[in-house]
């Protein structure tokens, strides 16, 4: 989901450091001072990191609430300017760095008020609280007493939403109607009837045998009050003022250039998601441009070697048609996904020196979200868990079987999986650093894992490797569409033809992801441009190293830190160069 990650802010006063205290203790007591103001304003924030003070709150969202965010961020900014950067050591120093950037994101975001439209096309407040369950996995309970007390929070936290986005109603801040109808469809799904039909109900279905007989039936009845009292009545508030006030006031315009200072707020978007300071939406384009073009002639072979006889633009249309490439049940897409993992993990050892001991597992889509959810993604789930793949189900007819390796590859592993359980797993750094999550390098890397499985082995038919082709221009057309109509004056139709011109992707799918980029700007830029820096440092790697050259010891140093910008990852490649006797 979008989850907002610039807006994340957090209140820590100025804090004198104690007298003769190092620069590396002040760094420290800075960064573990965020943290705990973190968790106090963003208690969600806290379950999912495996802190449980906050279990039983959601956080505050109103504008008060976000105005005294920025007044800490720029205070933990003042106290880290006060730190001697020279007396820490290199892996502080990466730390200094990485802090900087989030929390100077933060305050350079804060001026757009980003809260008056916390929802995307297809993922927002309202699809998080119906993870609540995952979230908690109550299994005493205490844990199904704050369960119960964050669900009975839920009115009051939907209701400071509303109030935000009639706020950005009133400025023109809004999702843009050409999207609305999607976007109307999934909250309209979200209507039920009994307590039982949400998926909140879980933790009351099945009690843990920890959770002792005598307690059961209290914690049953306050569980069934909580959902039937609070958390549906909050949805249906929702679903009225969405259906009623919002989707017939959506502004009329599609880029979010035309937003309120909107183009100086793109221009910011495309360096926060690229990660690169310098990063313009006119480069990127001709970066898109080049990439489709050299993409497409890839992509012509294979028809050629397959031996059809018709255009490109026929071709696609045998993919997207001929039942040979789609599954028949829910339940064979999820097995040829999960059979495609156990490939996978066979193939680690050999490029990988580190394998995260975090398992995974493979799931549907939940049902509530998938009419206008992107293909499948990765769901980390809350601190000590097993992480989640999940697939799409809905509309099988839309899920073609020949990109499944390429979509295994990018959210289970060696992509998105791997990388964030193995940030998880690292010890000696600060908390920040487990979790956070740099789009151009998290992205980037899902999508050099797409390519890194080649090498592994797992595409094994040419419609395979078209696929991947198709997810690679997929991301290469991302780069086009998602400047084009932010910032060129693309309408939507023109970036429906382009994506449907260029990939195999089904027009459904064509459809949600061009409006997720739309409801999402600048997003879309990460996942090439984080691509192409990975292989770019790759093949410096190896011709710096030669025979030296290691794909494991590489991919452990680019994995080794956790999440990063691109030029912090830049520095730590060089370094990891020079360390194995590269010059």
């Amino acid at each position: 989901m979008k989850v907002f990650p610039i807006l994340l802010a957090v209140f820590v006063g100025m804090v004198t450091p104690a007298l003769g205290q190092t620069a590396s203790q002040d760094l420290s007591q800075l960064l573990e001072d965020e943290r705990a103001f973190v968790y106090r304003e963003q208690p969600l924030t806290a379950t999912y990191e495996g802190v449980y003070d906050y279990d039983n709150r959601l956080a505050s969202v109103t504008p008060d609430a976000y105005a005294r965010q920025l007044e800490g961020d720029r205070a933990l900014l003042t106290r880290l300017a006060a730190i001697d950067r020279g007396a820490l050591s290199a892996q502080e120093q990466v730390s200094a760095d990485l802090f900087s950037f989030m929390v100077g994101e933060r305050v350079r975001f804060a001026p757009y008020r980003e809260w008056r439209l916390p929802l995307n096309s297809d993922s927002g407040f309202h699809t998080e609280i119906l993870q609540l369950h995952n979230a908690h996995s109550p299994r005493t309970t205490h844990d199904y007493e704050t369960y119960i007390a964050r669900l009975n929070d839920v009115p009051r936290y939907f209701r400071e939403h509303i109030a935000n986005m009639r706020i950005g109603v009133r400025d023109g801040f809004t999702l843009p109607a050409e999207i609305v109808g999607g976007v109307g469809q999934v909250v309209a799904g979200m209507r039920f009837t009994r307590p039982e039909d949400t998926p909140l109900w879980a933790p009351f279905a099945d009690f843990p045998t920890v959770v002792p007989e005598s307690e059961r039936a209290d914690l049953h009845a306050a569980g069934r009050a909580a959902i039937a009292n609070a958390v549906m009545p909050a949805f249906e508030e929702f679903r009225t003022f969405f259906e009623t006030e919002y989707a017939p006031r959506a502004r009329r315009t599609v880029a979010a250039s035309a937003l309120p200072n909107g183009r100086a707020y793109y221009a910011d978007l495309v360096r926060y998601y690229t990660t690169l300071p310098d990063a313009t939406p006119q480069v990127i384009h001709r970066t898109g441009l080049a990439e489709v073009a050299r993409i497409r002639a890839e992509m012509e072979a294979i028809v050629r070697e397959v031996g059809f006889q018709g255009s490109f633009a026929e071709f696609l249309t045998f993919l997207r048609t001929d039942p040979q490439f789609y599954a028949t049940t829910p339940e064979q897409l999820l097995r040829e996904a999960a059979w495609i993992t156990r490939e996978i993990d066979g193939q680690m050892p050999r490029f990988f020196g580190n394998i995260p001991r975090t398992p995974y597992t493979v799931r549907p889509v939940p049902a509530a979200l998938a009419p206008n959810y992107t293909g499948g993604r990765y769901n980390p789930g809350p601190a000590g868990g097993a992480g989640e793949y999940w697939v799409n189900t809905y509309a099988l007819q839309n899920r073609p079987l020949y990109v499944l390796p390429s979509l295994t590859l990018h959210e289970a592993a060696p992509g998105h999986h791997t990388q964030g359980a193995l940030a998880r797993e690292l010890t000696g750094l600060p908390r920040f650093r487990q979790n956070f999550y740099p789009h151009a390098f998290g992205e980037g890397w899902g999508l050099y894992s797409e390519k890194l499985g080649e090498e592994m082995g797992v595409y094994h038919t040419p419609y395979q490797r078209f696929g991947r082709l198709t997810y690679e221009m997929w991301r290469a057309c991302r780069l086009v569409v998602d400047t084009g109509m932010h910032s060129m004056g693309w309408p939507r139709q023109r970036a429906l033809d382009f994506m449907a011109a260029n990939t195999a992707l089904s027009t459904h799918e064509v459809r949600t992801e061009i409006d997720r980029y739309i409801a999402w700007p600048g997003q879309a830029l990460a996942y090439k441009t984080g691509e192409m820096r990975i292989i770019a440092l790759r093949q410096r790697a190896e011709t710096a190293l030669g025979e030296r050259f290691d794909i494991r010891a590489f991919h452990d140093a680019l994995l080794g830190s956790g999440g990063v910008t691109l030029p912090v990852l830049e520095r730590q490649i060089d370094a990891y160069i020079a360390a194995a006797g590269g010059g």
